[in-house]
């Protein structure tokens, strides 16, 4: 299975979607390497980025079911790395 290294960046329009994005991030916290998250207040919606390391099925599939929590958007953005990293 091939390893690659990613950016996640999560957009939380609706804040009552919270518990269920921890729930799903938690289910993949093996992969991930840190977290950062920024309340926008002015907007009424939270930035989160989510740097991870693991195989791309894993980090599509946690993009994906991301992407299926009403009031969530995700998208994932890899690194170029040598093969033998």
């Amino acid at each position: 299975m091939e390893k690659r290294v990613a950016m996640l960046a999560i957009v939380v329009e609706d804040n009552e979607r919270t518990e269920e994005l921890n729930h799903v991030l938690h289910e993949y916290s093996e992969y991930i390497i840190g977290r950062l998250g920024l309340p926008y207040r002015d907007r009424s919606i939270s930035l989160i980025s989510i740097a991870i390391d693991g195989p791309a099925d894993a980090i599509s599939a946690l993009s994906g079911k991301l992407g299926q929590i009403p009031g969530v958007s995700a998208k994932a953005v890899y690194a170029k790395l040598p093969e033998d990293a």
